[in-house]
């Protein structure tokens, strides 16, 4: 997949899943970037996992199937990052 469409699936898989995760999240657009990026890691890991049986690293395209999984993986980001968070805070 090209940068462009990195950049595009990453703004916006990370910006529905802050709107979909409960509470406040801060960061700016480079969080959301970097969420997105990771959720898009995250959910094509698993997805790939879920459906083939092997654990490897891959990304999903830019599609709507994609972007699904894209949010999904970072709504887990978000929810790993807060807790690191509240562990570093305590």
């Amino acid at each position: 997949m090209n940068i462009i469409a990195w950049l595009i699936l990453g703004l916006l898989a990370g910006y529905i899943a802050k709107l979909i995760y409960p509470g406040h999240q801060g960061g700016g657009p480079f969080a959301t970037f970097f969420l997105g990026t990771v959720g898009a890691f995250i959910g094509g890991s698993l997805y790939y996992f879920l459906t083939v049986g092997s654990l490897q690293l891959v990304a999903t395209s830019l599609s709507i199937p994609g972007l699904f999984v894209a949010v999904i993986g970072s709504i887990i980001a978000i929810f790993l990052w807060g807790l690191i968070a509240r562990n570093t805070n305590n």
